[in-house]
């Protein structure tokens, strides 16, 4: 069995701190690699769009809206009630499955390209339409109220989110710039895969890193942390055949379901839900559902979108 190289670079990652070795990675390279792909996915999406934005797209879109009001939705009773967490870190927790994770998704593209698989170029639409519900949703169930929903709210935590607001205007620019986003191509298409080996290797070494924090609530957070992507990915997969999305996409969408952000809704958390245990919340999304996607998950996702188009 052939290993894909760029997953490959994880793995090296997570073993580094597994046995203890101190591979000096900075910090700033870490966040300029997260900007790079978060760029990159946003001008492929814009492009996409110079071709194929029609009144479906649109209805689409609003369909993936609604698959992502319903994901937390799912997670915050497993988490409430059976795993016994409070609101808060019940709310906290679900928000960030009901979210993406950018680099699983870049993960997911990597392998279909590399096994010529065909997917729908605008996808990085759905990933950006699907940062945001749940972290509306999430707080939501945190705080058992909707009063948190304001003006301010809205500015700081959706429209000015560091992630969403990347994706999104990288996206347009990508639609609006006609053939002069060409130009970027040697920078943002052709070194993609290299700067993602990069980027995973990182996050190789902070997934290793959280799997030994794993204190109260270990068994069923691992528990939890795997069943999700599962119950989220099927979802996806049902999702996609219903919209008549080719194997690639319906694999996308499985994925986009499956995975937990560590990066946008973190960031709202930590602003608008201080009292949420933070630590909990990054280790279930980035210290085990992260490799447990990126690992088995991915490639699941991808012979099943291919077994139902067959």
């Amino acid at each position: 069995m052939v290993m894909d190289a760029v997953v490959a670079f994880f793995i090296l990652g997570a073993v580094s701190q597994l046995l203890g070795a101190k591979l000096a990675f900075p910090e700033s390279l870490y966040k300029s690699l997260s900007l790079f792909l978060m760029i990159a996915i946003g001008l492929k999406g814009g492009l996409a769009l110079q071709k194929h934005i029609d009144p479906q797209l649109v209805l689409m879109g609003g369909a993936v809206i609604v698959f992502g009001l319903l994901l937390p939705l799912i997670a915050f009773p497993l988490l409430r009630y059976f795993g016994g967490l409070d609101r808060i870190n019940a709310g906290a927790v679900a928000a960030h499955y009901g979210s993406v994770s950018v680099a699983t998704y870049a993960v997911a593209v990597a392998l279909l390209e590399a096994n010529n698989i065909q997917y729908e170029a605008y996808f990085p639409l759905f990933v950006v339409l699907l940062e945001m519900p749940a972290i509306v949703v999430g707080l939501v169930l945190a705080k058992g109220s909707l009063k948190i929903i304001n003006a301010k709210f809205i500015k700081h935590e959706l429209v000015a989110n560091q992630s969403i607001l990347l994706m999104l205007g990288s996206l347009l620019i990508g639609y609006l710039g006609g053939n002069s986003v060409e130009k970027l191509s040697p920078l943002f298409i052709e070194l993609f895969s290299g700067v993602l080996a990069l980027f995973l290797l990182k996050m190789g070494m902070v997934a290793g890193e959280q799997l030994s924090t794993l204190k109260k609530h270990s068994l069923f957070l691992v528990s939890f942390a795997m069943l999700m992507p599962m119950l989220g990915g099927l979802a996806g997969t049902a999702l996609g055949w219903m919209l008549n999305l080719s194997a690639g996409g319906i694999a996308l969408m499985a994925v986009l379901g499956a995975s937990a952000s560590y990066i946008a809704v973190p960031a709202a958390m930590k602003e608008s839900l201080p009292e949420a245990n933070a630590g909990m919340s990054i280790t279930t999304s980035l210290g085990i559902t992260f490799p447990f996607n990126v690992l088995l998950g991915v490639p699941f996702f991808i012979a099943l979108g291919q077994y139902i188009t067959a």
